[in-house]
């Protein structure tokens, strides 16, 4: 996690990511949107891991909340640069992230120090969306996306349920995370 081959291979996805985003001709009508899971995606979780065996301990949701509380976690570089990159090319960019919507702000206010500002949407787990598995839940609320008339040209995630199930971008790049496996 703290070698070379980790941001290496960081790097490769965001950049082949900023690649098929400028191969795109954007509708200009405002509904073609970007999806980016948020942790260990946009932000690294990597100085939480570093303290609890990077994946190896048994994993404690009170600790793990108590430190996105914080908001402190780190931008992940390469997909700060891919946001601004899809960003500017008039993408709309949705949020989609697994957090409590109780997490709301600390999640908005670690967003923006990080680096990442003026997303469109920032989908969270509402009190009706906390039994369903994370395939499920980030399905239906691109399901919710697709009815609304949006276009999923893009979805970024370091997981595989930020990536599959139904209403699945036209292309989607999956991020390296060695150290936990979300269903």
């Amino acid at each position: 996690m703290l070698g070379r081959a980790y941001r290496l291979d960081l790097e490769r996805v965001s950049n082949e990511a900023g690649i098929y985003a400028k191969s795109l001709e954007l509708s200009g009508d405002g509904k073609d949107i970007w999806v980016f899971d948020v942790d260990d995606t946009l932000l690294s979780h990597l100085p939480y891991y570093a303290d609890h065996g990077y994946g190896l301990e048994i994993f404690d949701p009170a600790e793990f909340n108590r430190w996105v509380d914080k908001a402190l976690a780190p931008a992940i570089e390469p997909s700060l640069k891919l946001y601004k990159e899809v960003m500017g090319l008039g993408f709309k960019v949705f949020l989609l992230t697994g957090r409590s919507e109780s997490q709301r702000s600390m999640t908005e206010e670690n967003l923006i120090n990080a680096g990442f500002q003026n997303w469109d949407k920032l989908i969270l787990r509402g009190s009706e969306d906390h039994a369903k598995l994370a395939t499920v839940f980030k399905s239906d609320k691109r399901s919710e996306m697709v009815k609304e008339g949006y276009r999923i040209l893009g979805n970024s995630g370091d997981q595989w349920s930020d990536l599959l199930g139904s209403f699945m971008s036209n292309r989607s790049f999956k991020l390296p995370n060695p150290m936990y496996f979300i269903v």
